[in-house]
């Protein structure tokens, strides 16, 4: 049995998406575990869904069976406690890509995030999701006048290098940002095209799709503790309640992977943050907004947040005031507390960071925490696991799986089914993990990382 101690804890605190638990919250396809299964997935969140809803709609013919192991209830962890959004990367940690591997390289990280906008409203859209799915702008704000400038040259920046995705930006600065995007004390803001949305009901209903194929088991309650060659080909997988042999693995609990990949420790570290829902009281209107955010206060505390149809706020963030204490955040799975830095950050959020909000009366409804797998060099890990022939990953999104997973588990479905390597998919050349990466952050010191330091590592420019 493992002895890490990355693995959920059993006592997740309460969150808004998940106040009432879809039928297959609980859910367990058969009393016992079968005894063996084609393609045994760890995980059945965003990404364990979408890889096991994609080997079925894709490559249904070839594949015979599936077991979805997951420690506690269908999308309990970071998609079903996350913000709402689904909102690419188009300009924020971009460059740093594109100084470290190319233009070409952090580029095809933007498209691709892009392109998930598209391909999820296609299949909302078809599959008639009820998800309260939104296409709408996003709008950066940025309250500090050194920051304010910086992002104006990072986007100057951008735009010179005609990347086409950048003509969807509008970039404002002078005297009439805060009456464009509504934040007191606004120095500048810009927007693009991105998505709202209720992750939980997304997620349940493709895990509720897969199910219907009949060639699926969902496992939930039952943590995978430890995976072992078996002696004729293939794993055997332990688990509380018995164990079951798979011919092929697929890692995808994203910030517990170490757990189960030791070799993953230092490369995706479980890593928690807040998030809240504000409401207004019975009877108020609460004034309009149109747009996802993400707010830069004068001190340049984060938030991300998104309006909901029903008049209340999601939203999260202000990594910068728990920052400094490690313990609270970094390495810690427990998401059944809150962050004590932060937790009382949120009390009066929109009556002093919006225009019209003073009088509402608005405040924080409910308040949780989600425990995110932060990776050293912030691209996810995905594809084969390296020396272990018949594994595969998909994890380590930092927060940001949204606009990555869906289109990434597809490409990964492929991998597994056709059996090409990660160069022959769509998915961007800096997901791929690898040897390389994995020894860089295990002989590397945290401080010269992404997650806690500098990212002062060696450029990844071939």
């Amino acid at each position: 049995m493992a002895t890490s101690t990355c693995f959920p804890g059993s006592n997740p605190g309460e969150c808004f998406w998940q106040n009432q638990p879809h039928e297959l919250h609980n859910f367990r396809s058969t009393e016992q575990l079968p005894e063996q299964s084609e393609v045994v997935i760890i995980g059945a969140g965003y990404a364990g869904t979408s890889t096991a809803y994609h080997l079925l709609r894709d490559h249904g013919d070839a594949i015979k069976s599936i077991t979805i192991l997951e420690a506690r209830g269908a999308c309990s962890g970071a998609t079903g406690r996350n913000g709402g959004h689904l909102r690419p990367d188009f300009y924020g940690h971009i460059p740093t890509y594109i100084d470290r591997a190319g233009v070409r390289a952090g580029a095809e990280i933007a498209e691709f995030e892009i392109s998930h906008l598209h391909a999820m409203k296609k299949l909302i859209e078809e599959e008639q999701i009820d998800c309260d799915f939104t296409l709408t702008r996003s709008i950066d704000v940025w309250c500090n006048e050194e920051a304010a400038q910086k992002a104006k040259a990072v986007y100057d920046r951008m735009k010179s290098l005609n990347l086409d995705y950048m003509n969807d930006v509008v970039f404002y600065t002078g005297k009439d940002v805060e009456g464009i995007c509504g934040v007191k004390g606004a120095k500048a803001c810009a927007s693009f095209t991105a998505g709202t949305m209720w992750p939980y009901k997304f997620i349940l209903h493709l895990l509720k799709s897969a199910l219907a194929s009949g060639k699926v088991n969902l496992q939930t309650f039952t943590p995978a503790q430890s995976i072992t060659p078996a002696p004729h080909g293939g794993f055997t997988i332990q688990t509380p309640r018995g164990s079951l042999h798979a011919a092929t693995v697929i890692h995808a609990n994203n910030a517990y992977v170490a757990g189960l990949l030791p070799e993953y420790a230092k490369n995706i570290v479980p890593c928690k943050g807040i998030c809240c829902r504000i409401t207004v009281p019975a009877g108020t209107t609460a004034p309009l907004l149109n747009n996802s955010y993400i707010n830069r206060t004068e001190d340049n505390t984060l938030s991300y947040l998104i309006p909901r149809a029903d008049g209340s706020i999601v939203v999260g963030g202000a990594s910068s005031k728990f920052r400094p204490f490690k313990e609270q955040w970094y390495n810690n799975v427990d998401d059944s507390e809150l962050i004590d830095a932060a937790k009382d950050y949120y009390d009066g959020y929109m009556q002093r960071t919006y225009r019209g909000w003073e009088n509402t009366g608005a405040k924080v409804d409910q308040i949780w925490t989600g425990v995110m797998g932060y990776s050293y060099d912030s691209n996810p890990h995905i594809g084969a696991v390296p020396g272990k022939e018949g594994q595969f990953i998909l994890a380590g999104f930092n927060g940001h799986g949204m606009p990555v997973i869906w289109r990434s588990a597809q490409e990964l479905a492929r991998m597994v089914v056709q059996k090409i390597p990660f160069e022959e998919t769509c998915m961007p050349r800096l997901f791929q993990t690898s040897q390389f990466r994995i020894d860089r952050a295990m002989n590397g010191s945290e401080d010269d990382g992404d997650i806690l330091g500098t990212g002062n590592f060696p450029s990844t420019k071939p």
